[in-house]
């Protein structure tokens, strides 16, 4: 058996086994510190001794707070604290489980809970909380497996979701998590973030995380059995809700949503008058009234955005007008119209002040200005026709300019039959988007073309399409199709720009397929597969884009210029893709010899 001056000289030749071991078994001053419980230990027989002391009263500490009777997430924050403290994470948070519309999540309560932060601080409100689903993230996977999880490095994890770092700032890297359960319910997940002095959580600390969970678990569990005796007395109740003695008999309740489907309130009426219960009549009637409460809430929330975008637009044209307009001064020093004719500018006649206009301003090459083009920005038609949209409406052209509402509707000389075939058309168009429809219609498509070919004269052609609706939708779903493909036929330098901001979305979606539902992404939305997109692309056009825009340069001659565009972004692709074949090529080769080289060496 070792002697005392034995052990002494060990410890201070291994003063790293020395810190683990005191860090693990005493922690005295820590505890004292943290406890408030300034215990004196007189000639202790041994470590243990001291040890069991100190976790006697950590026991006794929560053991009150739990008996208590005071607010559960203050409780649950001491707690929280403690274990924090015992595990040497660096936070610890709280998350509880709970079902909106039928569907299980996870909510913040307590939220980055370390041994010295403030409850205030902590503490989650309803309104700013983190949600999980149950199928999302570490704390969803311990909440369905309802397990201890001890993940040592989080980027090794496919299961770990980091939009909460994202959002914080906050780099987690090993998570300890368990569950609280209920019988066979989870009813809340804590949670241990980053080990302070090692690289992860030992079995050590997963025997002390679940030693002193249970106290955690105690408190969520009676708060999780209060609340269901509390709605269950509610749902018994036979008395008078108020003082007044007035009971409810029966309710009617009806949800009012708004145009996306979500729940902005509910009407609720109660006791019919006549004492009977309420019937499908009285249902009928409360649905046409939610639906006025409804757009009334609708016009509110339009009302309080309009004054928003309002306020915005006086915002930005005040900045604008700040950093654009000028003093008289300093238009006169431009456009000297008191020198010239002594008259402010908006009193001269206009052919004066075009002369001037030229003879002060340069020319447009003089000064370096460069022409302008939509065909510059690398957007598709769809996004310019969506930008022209939005800027009439936050211009408020109507407004401005007096035009009537009703002058702008196209449809309001049209008969009745005469709007449902335009309503048809429409419909036709938008369905023609589907590139499903495409490849069912491109043989009608075809033989539309073939026997348009051989007709001389125009007219023909057009009383051939025009006899046949037939004809006209598939001809006008085609065109459809051509625009929404267009971007294809662009020039090379537009082109290339905004096939790579599709496949940046499409990469984008396939990172999402991997690291949160687990799957692999397609090869175009795969972001491995980079480098194939060059040979994805002429694939696509060979495929998909050739042939309608190939069609419809021998049905429409003007339209040969698209489809040139089109071969032309087709040879830069194949260059690009066979560089690509090349590489792959070489180092096909190059394994084969080494392969080669390496069976060689073993015959020999």
């Amino acid at each position: 058996m070792a002697d005392k001056d034995s052990v002494e000289k060990y410890l201070e030749n291994n003063p790293q086994f020395a810190k683990e071991y005191f860090d693990r078994k005493l922690r005295a001053k820590v505890l004292t510190a943290a406890f408030n419980d300034n215990l004196e230990i007189k000639d202790p027989a041994s470590f243990k001794d001291a040890t069991q002391i100190q976790e006697s009263a950590l026991i006794f500490d929560l053991i009150k707070e739990v008996q208590t009777p005071t607010c559960m997430e203050r409780s649950m924050h001491k707690i929280l604290q403690r274990i924090c403290l015992l595990v040497n994470a660096d936070k610890c948070s709280y998350f509880v489980c709970r079902s909106r519309n039928g569907v299980p999540e996870l909510a913040t309560t307590l939220f980055d809970v370390s041994p010295t932060s403030q409850f205030e601080q902590n503490f989650v409100d309803p309104n700013s909380e983190i949600v999980f689903p149950m199928d999302m993230g570490i704390v969803g996977l311990t909440a369905h497996s309802k397990k201890l999880l001890n993940v040592p490095d989080v980027n090794q994890n496919n299961r770990f979701s980091d939009f909460v770092d994202n959002q914080t700032g906050y780099k987690t890297k090993n998570i300890l998590a368990a569950p609280l359960v209920h019988e066979k319910d989870a009813i809340g997940v804590i949670m241990a973030v980053n080990r302070i002095g090692a690289n992860a959580f030992s079995k050590i600390d997963e025997e002390i995380f679940v030693k002193y969970l249970n106290f955690a678990s105690v408190l969520a569990i009676q708060h999780h059995i209060t609340y269901l005796w509390n709605v269950e007395s509610r749902r018994s109740q036979k008395d008078a809700v108020d003082e007044s003695g007035w009971k409810i008999k029966n309710v009617l309740s009806l949800p009012i949503v708004n145009k996306r489907e979500e729940i902005v309130g509910v009407a609720t009426f109660f006791n019919r008058k006549d004492g009977k219960p309420f019937d499908e009549h009285d249902e009928q009637i409360t649905e046409a009234l939610t639906q006025f409460l409804g757009w009334s809430v609708l016009n509110c929330d339009t009302y309080d955005k309009l004054n928003k975008m309002e306020n915005r637009k006086d915002i930005a044209q005040e900045m604008l007008m700040y950093q654009t307009k000028c003093t008289k001064k300093e238009l006169q020093s431009i456009l000297n119209t008191k020198e010239k004719f002594n008259q402010e500018p908006e009193d001269c006649d206009q052919k004066e002040m075009y002369k001037l206009l030229r003879a002060t301003i340069p020319e447009a090459k003089d000064v370096e200005l460069l022409e302008f083009h939509f065909s510059d920005f690398p957007v598709t038609e769809h996004d310019l026709i969506k930008c022209g949209i939005r800027c009439f409406f936050e211009l408020n052209v109507v407004e401005k300019f007096k035009v009537p509402a009703e002058s702008l509707n196209i449809f309001q000389n049209l008969q009745k039959r005469q709007f449902e075939t335009v309503q048809h058309l429409f419909d036709v168009c938008i369905v023609a988007t589907d590139l499903a429809l495409y490849f069912k219609k491109r043989t009608m498509f075809q033989k539309i073309v073939e026997a348009t070919e051989s007709m001389a004269e125009e007219k023909d052609r057009i009383n051939h399409i025009s006899n046949n609706p037939i004809r006209k939708e598939i001809i006008m779903a085609m065109m459809m199709t051509g625009c929404d493909l267009s971007a294809i036929t662009k020039p090379w330098e537009v082109q290339s720009q905004v096939a790579l901001m599709v496949a940046a979305e499409f990469w984008e979606q396939g990172d999402l397929e991997r690291t949160v539902l687990g799957q692999q992404p397609i090869p175009m939305m795969d972001r491995n597969k980079a480098d194939e997109l060059p040979k994805m692309q002429c694939g696509f056009i060979d495929f998909v884009c050739s042939f309608v825009y190939k069609e419809f340069s021998r049905f429409h001659k003007e339209i040969t210029p698209m489809f040139d565009g089109l071969n032309n972004n087709r040879t830069h692709w194949k260059e690009l893709a066979d560089i690509y074949q090349a590489k792959v090529d070489a180092m096909e080769q190059q394994k084969k010899k080494l392969e080669e080289a390496d069976k060689k060496g073993y015959a020999t």
